[in-house]
């Protein structure tokens, strides 16, 4: 056995079901591993893209993610995706190549220091320098990928180590960390807090994106009765179409759920991180913040928790929902008026025969017609906000987008992923035309692999989102407009399916015949984004 088989074998015994990548000369032995495995290599066309798939995988199983690339650009090339999983808490494993670390016969050609470039990108990133180095750095490579705060972590692995012969594999237990319970004091002084509040909200943020925690806050929120709202990225914790949701926090200020939660008294944020954008500033110590979470809210000085309950969130909402059984004397519907407005708001224009669709109009059909249980993957973009705001997410993990590095190009990896970790549910991604093309490639990826998969391309020629900053911020037009391909035409010389919508009315028939054929399908939805500056730049109305 060499390292490569020794590292590949590890792999398989910590549950990794699929590898991705773009391999190079230097992968060449991990490669043949890979080959006499059960782990099936989903080739890429972009080292990108199988970052973000390797994310996706972590984020809907808590199972760290591989990707892996070559030396240089194939290691450059996997930077965003590595942000992009560390700063949304996605458990993921980048795998680099690199030359002999005992003799370089082509010298220093595409080196680069990969291990540093890679530190303030990963939570841990290591050179496996020796056959020595390999079980105690893969060990703890998944201890913290898959740990406290999840992320990225980075392995490079020479060539001549994956050569070298391998002793024996690690066949040593693998232990699963037990779930440590909250202070109880810390509890306390949470519980009493909410007992002297009048107008208590529930933030819902990222960390709680688990189906422990899923389970737990549905509870809470019944047995309690206190309502909630979601961040972008805690969306689908709890059914959007419970009584007590209020909306998510779409944009930064001015919106109905940002002035609903200026009007609460007491915050209780679970699994909510600053990485995500802060939802609201704290003035004078008003609202009353708690913090629950798995690590405590650090030094932030736009978020400052005045109690922070820290540990398994599970465990603190079920002792909490103890301590406040049958005790609670708050207000009663004083969110009713936002509730209303937020609702009016999600349903205005919905069904607008207007062309090009308006963004309403896009959302309603596409909630229409995806099944409960069905994915939706989010590029990053304009069409975003409009998702975030108004798409009622019925479960969770069924509206994927990041907002954390916020990045384009990851909603057509997403979904990709999203489709082999569920592959029979209807899974579907939104792009923009800007970030669809980041990624576009990947089409091919999708076709290879036969997956039934729809593509719905939000088509406004121009970065829509930075126009709209532009616009918002009294700049003139200059510098965001593009051409775009036949996006049709395009999609049916990857071998997919190609559908253009030429009004209103025939989108979401088009949306429910691609959703149950086979096959990929690409659809090019033209949008009107005039209504961008109305509700997103001058909602400002006080409840």
């Amino acid at each position: 056995m060499k390292v490569s088989d020794a590292l590949v074998t590890e792999l398989a015994r910590q549950g990794v079901k699929y590898i991705f990548g773009v391999p190079g000369e230097e992968n060449l032995d991990l490669l043949d591993s890979i080959s006499r495995s059960h782990i099936p290599f989903v080739l890429t066309r972009h080292e990108q893209a199988a970052g973000f798939m390797a994310a996706t995988i972590g984020r809907l199983t808590g199972k760290a993610g591989v990707a892996l690339s070559t030396l240089g650009p194939g290691a450059t090339n996997l930077a965003t995706a590595a942000a992009y999983a560390t700063l949304g808490a996605m458990p993921a494993i980048f795998i680099t190549g690199q030359k002999s670390n005992a003799f370089r016969k082509q010298g220093a050609f595409q080196i680069v220091d990969t291990v540093g470039m890679f530190k303030p990108l990963t939570r841990f990133s290591a050179s496996i320098a020796s056959e020595k180095m390999l079980t105690p750095l893969l060990k703890k490579a998944f201890a913290v990928a898959e740990g406290e705060r999840p992320g990225a972590v980075h392995l490079e692995l020479p060539e001549n180590i994956a050569a070298m012969d391998f002793p024996k594999p690690d066949k040593t237990p693998i232990l699963t960390p037990l779930p440590v319970p909250p202070n109880t004091h810390a509890l306390v002084s949470a519980a009493k807090a909410l007992l002297r509040a009048k107008r208590p909200v529930l933030l819902i943020g990222m960390r709680a994106n688990t189906p422990s925690v899923a389970r737990e806050l549905t509870l809470f929120i019944q047995e309690t009765g206190i309502p909630f709202v979601t961040t972008q990225m805690g969306k689908g914790v709890v059914r959007e179409d419970h009584p007590l949701y209020l909306g998510t926090t779409a944009v930064t200020s001015g919106d109905y759920v940002h002035t609903l939660l200026g009007e609460a008294d007491t915050v209780l944020c679970v699994g909510h991180e600053t990485v995500e954008k802060p939802p609201f500033v704290i003035k004078n110590g008003n609202p009353l913040v708690i913090h629950l979470n798995v690590a405590r809210a650090g030094n932030e000085p736009v978020y400052i928790p005045r109690i922070e309950v820290v540990g398994d969130i599970a465990t603190g909402l079920r002792m909490l929902k103890e301590s406040l059984k049958g005790e609670n004397e708050w207000e009663q519907g004083w969110f009713t008026n936002g509730q209303r407005e937020t609702e009016t708001c999600t349903k205005e224009k919905s069904s607008s025969p207007h062309f090009p669709l308006l963004p309403q109009r896009i959302v309603a059909d596409i909630r229409s017609a995806m099944p409960e249980t069905g994915i939706v993957t989010l590029d990053n973009g304009m069409c975003k906000l409009w998702f975030a705001r108004s798409y009622r997410a019925l479960g969770l993990h069924t509206l994927l987008l990041d907002n954390a590095l916020a990045t384009m190009g990851a909603g057509l990896p997403s979904a990709i992923a999203a489709k082999l970790v569920h592959p029979k549910r209807k899974v579907l991604t939104v792009c923009g035309d800007g970030g669809f093309m980041m990624s576009s490639q990947e089409l091919e990826t999708a076709v290879r692999l036969k997956l039934d998969l729809v593509i719905v391309v939000i088509r406004d020629n121009g970065f829509g989102m930075i126009q709209w900053k532009q616009e918002a911020d009294g700049f003139k037009k200059f510098g965001l407009s593009y051409g775009n391909p036949d996006f049709a035409a395009y999609a049916r010389s990857f071998g997919a399916k190609g559908h253009r919508v030429t009004q209103a009315k025939e989108f979401l028939p088009l949306l429910t015949k691609a959703l149950g054929e086979k096959g990929v399908s690409l659809i090019d939805v033209p949008v009107d984004y005039s209504e961008n500056a109305k509700v997103f730049t001058k909602l400002t109305k006080k409840l």
